[in-house]
């Protein structure tokens, strides 16, 4: 038992670790002028499905602290201006959509049956960056719709317009890299753990 438990923090220390490289290099995130496309959802996704829904509500929570962080520091534009806006709602903001994007699809993988096919590992992997942006649009909506930023950004149009012009293309294109590449890294990491629990059973 203790074995397995130090098997689950270390690969658990890898995917937090890769998280944060990602985080501070130019492998987590496409930035272009009013657009920030993240790709942090992948190691995120990747560890709820191998690791469990716990594993990968911890990564979600790496995940917003490395965001909220860019919003001090400055790294961030949006998340600076949302700082200076509202400091609370902004952590709120960076840190709950990220740890529920990471639990969810975690316990999504978990009711389907862990380790039964290629299409359970890309239902989680999608359900992961989709509900990153949901929850985080949605959130930034509640949170932030009334500011004078936010108004000036929507031009006038209503709370749920906003919000589905605010996904756009970043929505789409995050959905689409952290499927395509998190479904084959987690089957591929299943398969391995199956192989040696079977060697070693």
């Amino acid at each position: 038992m203790q074995d397995k438990r130090i098997q689950y923090l270390t690969r658990l220390a890898v995917f937090v670790a890769v998280t944060l490289v990602m985080a501070y290099t130019p492998l987590g995130y496409l930035r272009t002028p009013g657009l920030e496309i993240t790709f942090l959802m992948i190691p995120v996704t990747v560890g709820a499905i191998v690791l469990g829904p716990a594993a990968g509500a911890i990564l979600g929570g790496v995940f917003g602290l490395t965001s909220f962080f860019q919003c001090l520091d400055g790294s961030s534009w949006f998340g600076a201006t949302l700082l200076s806006i509202n400091p609370v709602s902004t952590c709120i903001l960076c840190l709950v959509p990220r740890i529920l994007a990471g639990l969810l699809p975690g316990l999504l993988f978990s009711a389907l049956g862990r380790r039964r096919g290629l299409g359970f590992c890309a239902a989680a992997a999608l359900l992961g960056p989709v509900m990153n942006t949901v929850l985080f649009v949605g959130g930034l909506g509640l949170l932030f719709f009334h500011t004078d930023f936010i108004q000036e950004m929507a031009a006038g149009a209503p709370f749920l317009a906003f919000c589905v012009a605010f996904v756009g293309v970043q929505g789409v294109v995050e959905a689409a890299a952290c499927c395509l590449i998190s479904t084959p890294v987690a089957k591929a990491l299943l398969h391995v753990n199956w192989s040696l629990g079977r060697r070693t059973a």
